[in-house]
């Protein structure tokens, strides 16, 4: 599969270059970037591997032309953009862009109508497996439990709270049956009085160099759950990614997640 890569010289960029030249039955189509003097230095080059004979370039067109499936980890007001060439082309799309508004979404959904895109808060395996198990115990415990989501990341993150708390958020949500924007709660400050029944909060730290760590909590009278994962390197989200690329071959249209990645329903 030939897997093309949108801002590929920042960091994560960096490191999916590296896990499709490691992972057997993908290839680099290409990569972009807007500007800069990287433009026109080779993909393997740019991570210290072999030549691999493609360039950084930023003709996000042509790239889309020459992939099977685009992997985008950069901003909404791009992703939009990508979705869109992603329609238009027919190729598959990874999305793992945080921070998306309703327009953003509106969007990817309507892209999903012509192609095959992958949309997650998050591309670990380990992450998606704690959406599934906040999911199932919202839905087993019930509002006798208080659920907060306390999540925690690097200094220089712009969004809060993180896409992936928000996912977990509406994991809990679905396994309560209610909408997630019914029950949110993203700050307490001064005098907020008792808690509602059903509220779901979060919490946010930033700071150092944390990659991201995510601790849900179930509440309740004499007991408490908490269930957490914490990355330690960024290499996770660009291995799921690349798995969900060669997930989505011989796949009929649809916007799936990385649970379906990973046959978790």
């Amino acid at each position: 599969m030939k897997i093309g890569i949108v801002g590929c010289a920042g960091r994560m960029g960096r490191m999916l270059i590296q896990e499709v030249l490691a992972t057997p039955g993908a290839s680099l189509a290409g990569g972009t970037e807007p500007s800069g003097a990287l433009l026109g230095q080779d993909l393997g080059t740019l991570v210290g591997a072999a030549a691999q004979g493609v360039v950084v370039t930023n003709d996000t067109k042509a790239l889309f032309a020459a992939s099977d499936a685009v992997i985008d980890f950069t901003t909404p007001a791009a992703t939009k953009i990508h979705a869109e060439l992603a329609a238009s082309t027919g190729k598959a799309l990874i999305i793992g862009t945080t921070g998306l508004n309703d327009d953003v979404r509106a969007t990817i959904a309507a892209a999903a109508k012509k192609t095959v895109i992958i949309q997650a808060p998050n591309m670990s395996v380990g992450v998606n497996v704690l959406l599934a198990l906040t999911e199932k115990l919202a839905a087993t415990l019930g509002t006798d439990y208080d659920i907060d989501i306390l999540e925690m990341h690097h200094r220089h993150k712009v969004d809060a709270p993180s896409g992936t708390a928000l996912g977990l958020g509406e994991a809990a949500a679905k396994g309560r049956k209610v909408a997630l924007t019914d029950v949110a709660r993203t700050t307490r400050d001064g005098q907020v009085g008792a808690r509602p029944t059903g509220e779901i909060g979060f919490a946010t730290l930033r700071g150092g160099d944390v990659v991201g760590d995510h601790t849900v909590v179930f509440a309740a009278d004499g007991e408490r759950i908490e269930i957490t994962h914490k990355a330690s390197s960024r290499a996770i989200f660009a291995k799921g990614a690349v798995r969900a690329a060669l997930w989505t071959k011989a796949r009929t249209p649809g916007l799936y997640s990385m649970r379906d990645v990973l046959g978790l329903g």
